[in-house]
């Protein structure tokens, strides 16, 4: 377990790895006691669970009773490698495919059982949660894109059935 600042009272919060496929990627898994619903946070280019600004949204979602799970979809070396060459972070079925690996790893931990799960997404991982809630159905109770691309996942949009909120600047 890890200290954050201003904790809130009654927030469980773990440091996780979460598998997807051959690699572990790395996260912070908050949950209110009471909860029944948790947020995953699709981060987009240039962006990561230690985001300020990300951070300041999951820690506003806490203190409602919502859980959530920041964690990044890319390893260092992806990152690293992105940041170099920039390809991954426009490569929507792949980060769509890391999105559904971690919310599945979710699924099966014992203290998820039953919790309705919704989608954050930012700039190309807005992408990814459109398209992932399109892939997952009614597994995924809700998507906020914040700052996305909508336009990036393509044939998915008119699978999403989930209620979406887009937020743009």
């Amino acid at each position: 377990m890890i200290q954050h600042p201003n904790p809130v009272e009654d927030i469980i919060y773990r440091s996780v790895r979460i598998n997807a496929g051959q690699v572990r990627l790395s996260g912070e898994w908050d949950m209110p006691t009471r909860s029944r619903s948790v947020v995953l946070f699709a981060h987009g280019s240039g962006s990561s669970r230690h985001s300020p600004r990300n951070q300041a949204v999951a820690r506003a979602l806490q203190e409602q009773g919502v859980g959530t799970l920041l964690f990044d979809l890319l390893t260092q070396e992806e990152e690293l490698e992105d940041t170099l060459s920039g390809h991954i972070r426009f490569n929507i079925p792949f980060l769509t495919e890391r999105l559904i690996m971690a919310t599945r790893w979710l699924r099966e931990q014992p203290e998820a059982g039953g919790l309705r799960i919704g989608y954050f997404g930012s700039s190309t991982g807005g992408a990814a949660a459109l398209a992932a809630a399109a892939e997952e159905g009614e597994i995924v109770g809700a998507v906020v894109s914040r700052g996305g691309r909508p336009d990036l996942a393509g044939k998915a949009l008119p699978r999403v059935t989930a209620p979406t909120l887009l937020i743009v600047g």
